[in-house]
Order: structure tokens, then C-alpha cells, then sequence
């Protein structure tokens, strides 16, 4: 049931594997060789998320993580520039971003059955409560201030993007779709700002950019990914491919 239901509320979505080869199949055209580039991540921390990673990292080696909650890019600017520092010699990189959903076995969208446990749960948590703390503000509770320190500095800033898409989540046909995708937009908008202030660290590699919408489903079946976004951007942050259509 998990997979019908990814099938007609997420249309587009590939299993990790199908994305992965795609992306490989796409970038090779585009001149990128696989032992010259490196992946990032910005995915969400939950350990759910880690099989589309594995999938990248079995044809590109190991991941460079910049990710926090609900896959926000909160190593910022900081971390883009060490992993451009760290693109081998003459190569490029390849970043995959997201916010991610759970589709539990009974197909409802929002919830995931995790390992041992005996009923499902919410996925992506994180989200779940920024979408809570969105609609008390929408209903005239108070915007929460930010922490003045960071021991939960970083879901304050879900909660906070998340708001600026408050009357779309109100008139949302369903919500537990339509957070995920709100989010993304988000993340997006961080993502490319990102680029454009530290693309010219990679000293001349380009600059690939897989975003779209993790989507976590129970064991035995494979996750999905709704891409949105396959960009090709080079060392000065202008665009020079846009490679979504290789992910139809």
C-alpha cells in the first residue's frame, strides 16, 4: 500500500537506486567522471534517511554531510566551502538536498514504521512540529523567538521558514503532502543562496544540484525521491545545464 500511495501523492518519484543511476547516466554526459567528484548531502539527520546516500556513495565513495533537521543545509556556507576544498584534483561535486515524508504501510502520508517498533510514527518529526508550531501562529498564537542558544536552535529556524508558507499550508488539500513540499521550496532558496556566495571555492569544478523530496517508506520496500531540481551550475554560480528532464 506504501507504494501506491507514493505513486499518486508524490507523481515522479523515483526509488533511490533508479535516481542514483539516472543521476550517474546524466552527469557522465555532462563530463563529470566518477572517481573526480564528491558527493554532499543536505539531508534530514533521521537514521531513515541514510538509503539514498548509500546508494550515491556505492558510485561516487563517501558523503560530505551538511544537513540538519527536516535536511535543512545548516552547515551553511562553511561547509560548502571545506567540501570544495575537498573535490578531488580536476573534478567536480555533486550536492543532493531535500526535506523527507514517511509513508507507513497503511499508506498514510506523514508516518513511517521504524525498526522494532510495533506501530508507526511520525516522519519526518521535525517537520511535523514546525507544522504545528505554523498553525498556532495562524491561529493568533505568538511567533516564537529564537534561542539565545543552540541547543534547539535549529528546529526554531524550521518552524520559522516553515511559517512563511503559512496560508498555503491552510488551504492545502492535504497537509502531510503539501509540508514536505513547502519545505523544499525553503531549502531551495538556502541551497541556491549558498552557491552563489561560496561557488567560486570549487576553483573552477561545477557544481550539480539534486533537490527534491526524500520519501521514506517500511522495510522491504525501497525509498523514493520526487526531484524537483538537477541543475548544473559552474565555479562563478551561473547555471549551464538543467538536467531535470533526465529524471523523467
Amino acid at each position: 500500500m506504501a507504494e501506491e500511495k507514493v505513486a499518486t501523492a508524490f507523481p515522479g518519484a523515483l526509488k533511490s537506486g533508479d535516481l542514483a543511476d539516472k543521476i550517474q547516466a546524466a552527469l557522465a554526459g555532462a563530463g563529470y567522471a566518477d572517481e573526480t567528484t564528491i558527493v554532499a548531502t543536505s539531508l534530514c539527520c533521521d537514521e531513515v534517511n541514510r538509503e539514498l546516500e548509500h546508494k550515491l556513495t556505492a558510485k561516487y565513495t563517501d558523503n560530505f554531510s551538511m544537513g540538519g533537521l527536516a535536511g535543512f543545509p545548516f552547515c551553511g556556507v562553511t561547509s560548502f566551502g571545506a567540501m570544495a576544498h575537498h573535490i578531488p584534483d580536476g573534478g567536480n561535486c555533486l550536492i543532493v538536498y531535500g526535506p523527507h515524508v514517511g509513508v507507513d504501510a497503511d499508506g498514510v502520508v506523514g508516518k513511517v514504521n521504524r525498526r522494532g517498533r510495533a506501530t508507526s510514527g511520525a516522519c519526518c518529526g521535525s517537520a511535523t512540529a514546525a507544522a504545528g508550531y505554523v498553525k498556532s501562529v495562524m491561529a493568533g498564537a505568538e511567533k516564537a523567538g529564537f534561542p539565545d542558544d543552540f541547543l534547539d536552535a535549529q528546529q526554531a529556524w524550521v518552524g520559522s521558514e516553515l511559517l512563511k508558507h503559512g496560508e498555503r499550508l491552510e488551504a492545502a488539500e492535504d497537509l502531510a503532502v503539501e509540508v514536505p513540499l513547502a519545505l523544499f521550496d525553503c531549502q531551495n532558496e538556502v541551497m541556491h543562496k549558498i552557491v552563489a556566495a561560496a561557488s567560486k571555492e570549487t576553483h573552477g569544478g561545477k557544481i550539480a544540484l539534486v533537490g527534491g523530496v526524500q520519501i521514506n517508506t517500511p522495510d522491504g520496500t525501497s525509498d523514493y525521491f520526487l526531484p524537483k531540481v538537477f541543475e548544473i551550475m559552474d565555479t562563478d554560480g551561473n547555471l549551464v545545464d538543467d538536467l531535470i528532464a533526465s529524471l523523467a
